[in-house]
């Protein structure tokens, strides 16, 4: 994919300081740090290295990138590794996505207590798949499943939800069956709505009742149980959003989807249109419409579009990817190969062994080839922050 003509690291390396300056005080250490990553991303900085054509002795210099999890430059490579140790985890069946999404009078709660409610939504949307697809009524099956926080909307409004990505059956209880879903369904999505609605406003009034929810500006008034129980009294009336998708082809389509929304950020820059030192213009989609072009630009002040991208950082060691029921970190490989038993359908060995060359290739071999001839490019020198490269001729050209 070819570079962006404008990227997020653009924006704030123009406006980043005015914005700090005009914000002091009211930014967080994270949001900082993440404005300063991305500033610095991929410049002599971070220092890098200089590589070299073999045929041609054509060099350029390729420095090196922030790794921080919200900037968009980094997280393709991000996303490409973290596939590459989720594709053992893959079994032959059908696999459904799930989305989970919090009403906007919560939203606003959330946005100021982050850890607490984000990991409150992240456990009542395992907690709820877990307990109806375990019903004899329903799969009567313990199952698994990636959940994926996402706190967006496509015009980077706050929009907090989970994706879940859940194969489609289960081990009994007693661990000897495989218990599939039936073709083309995984389980009832009212069914699902209104226990997640429950045990969400019930772990929502625990945190409230144990001091762990904090309340400012225009929610100052919440700290007041009185209060805070009238706010959430119609939210115990409504129907909640939990969306099921139609399941995905196969394992392959999992994979493909993941790598898309795992690792991804507010905004990628391959949306960002324009700016003129004011406003930022970008593509976004509108889901409010159902038929026809849902893709529109939208024009931000500056200034608002920073806010928009920085209230999406997460605290800092907040997991924004989890694995629970079989899946679970501590007992998913020994489970994976006990399904895999069950479905009598072992790893191709062929399959693993490139998959795991390729997961342990080093950055010499995944260089891209020489941009001039095409030929083999080798690492000739690396450098550290703040040093110069000591290659001089030919002349270097910086690499995209």
């Amino acid at each position: 994919m070819p570079r962006p003509k404008l990227e997020v690291a653009d924006i704030f390396r123009t406006h980043g300081d005015a914005y700090r300056h005009a914000h002091a005080g009211h930014l967080n250490l994270p949001q900082l740090k993440v404005m300063s990553s991305i500033e610095i991303c991929r410049t002599a900085a971070l220092g890098g290295h200089v590589a070299a054509c073999t045929k041609c002795d054509h060099r350029h210099i390729a420095y090196n990138s922030c790794r921080n999890r919200h900037c968009p430059k980094c997280q393709g490579a991000a996303a490409r590794d973290w596939m590459l140790a989720r594709m053992e985890d893959l079994l032959p069946v059908e696999y459904f996505h799930v989305v989970f999404t919090l009403p906007a009078l919560i939203a606003d709660i959330a946005y100021q207590n982050k850890v607490a409610v984000y990991g409150l939504l992240f456990k009542t949307a395992a907690q709820t798949l877990l307990t109806i697809a375990a019903d004899p009524k329903h799969l009567g099956a313990r199952i698994g499943m990636t959940s994926v926080l996402h706190t967006w909307g496509s015009a980077m409004t706050h929009h907090p939800h989970v994706h879940v990505i859940v194969p489609g059956g289960g081990l009994s209880a007693d661990g000897a069956r495989w218990i599939g879903c039936r073709q083309g369904f995984f389980l009832p999505v009212k069914v699902l709505s209104r226990l997640f609605r429950r045990l969400f406003l019930e772990g929502l009034v625990k945190l409230h009742s144990a001091g762990k929810l904090s309340f400012f500006a225009d929610l100052a008034r919440l700290a007041d149980p009185s209060v805070f129980a009238a706010h959430l009294a119609p939210l115990r009336r409504t129907e909640w959003v939990v969306y099921a998708k139609p399941p995905f082809g196969g394992p392959e389509a999992v994979l493909a989807y993941l790598s898309r929304y795992t690792h991804r950020v507010a905004i990628s820059n391959h949306r960002l249109i324009s700016t003129d030192g004011d406003t930022v213009s970008f593509r976004w989609k509108d889901y409010r419409i159902r038929r026809g072009d849902r893709m529109k630009i939208m024009r931000l002040p500056t200034d608002e579009f920073i806010r928009r991208f920085l209230i999406h950082v997460l605290p800092s060691g907040f997991h924004r990817i989890r694995h629970a029921g079989f899946l679970a970190n501590g007992i998913r490989q020994d489970r994976i190969a006990m399904i895999r038993r069950l479905l009598d359908s072992e790893p191709e060995p062929d399959q693993m062994a490139e998959e795991e060359a390729s997961a342990g290739a080093n950055e010499e071999d995944q260089l891209q080839p020489c941009p001039k001839c095409g030929g083999p490019m080798r690492v000739i020198e690396t450098f550290l922050r703040g040093q110069l490269p000591r290659s001089r001729a030919p002349p270097l050209e910086e690499a995209a």
